[in-house]
């Protein structure tokens, strides 16, 4: 069953990012857990934030078909964070990202937009194997992946840093795609 965006879940929208994000993005980037656990992008104004939209996020749709999105909380319509795959040149597979403001983090929205966004890239792309990255110091993100089933295989550091990071990696099968994603009805509007 195929789906289209945007991707409604018990308390969520999901989006494609657009430039008129940039605001959000500003903030977001900003953030204290942002800064902390995915680094200092130097976004400082909504022209930056434009900029890195437009040369980084908003290419992935057309040359992938996937990539980041925006979360809304679906009762007051705000922007609460991203969540996406991306799929670097130099990986075999697209990796799992999500990042929440500060003040929307612990509510379980990492898991309810991971799950929603893993699930379309799986109907919609066929793409069954996901990598994902954290620091050691994040133990929010560590047992997200987990709960979503990722295992850790080691280490890993991007090209161009010298940070190393967590490597994780789950594969889906079709007979295992349910076990932790629940029909698509379940959530989907």
């Amino acid at each position: 069953m195929r789906t289209i965006l945007p991707i409604e879940t018990q308390r969520l929208i999901i989006r494609k990012i657009e430039m008129s994000d940039a605001p959000f993005f500003v903030e977001l980037f900003n953030s204290k857990g942002w800064i902390e656990f995915i680094g200092d992008r130097n976004i400082k104004s909504v022209e930056d934030a434009e900029k890195i939209l437009k040369e980084k996020y908003l290419p992935s749709y057309s040359e992938n078909g996937f990539g980041f999105y925006i979360v809304l909380e679906k009762n007051s319509q705000k922007p609460i964070g991203t969540c996406g795959v991306y799929k670097r040149p130099n990986l075999e597979h697209p990796d799992l990202g999500f990042a929440f403001l500060d003040s929307e983090t612990g509510k379980g929205y990492g898991f309810e937009s991971s799950r929603a966004v893993l699930d379309y890239v799986i109907l919609n792309f066929e793409v069954k194997e996901f990598y994902a990255f954290t620091l050691r110091t994040n133990p929010r993100s560590i047992n997200l992946l987990d709960k979503l089933d990722f295992d850790e295989n080691g280490t890993y550091q991007h090209e161009g840093s010298e940070e190393e990071l967590l490597l994780f990696s789950v594969k889906y099968f079709n007979t295992e795609l349910r076990k932790i994603l629940p029909s698509p009805q379940t959530y989907w509007r």
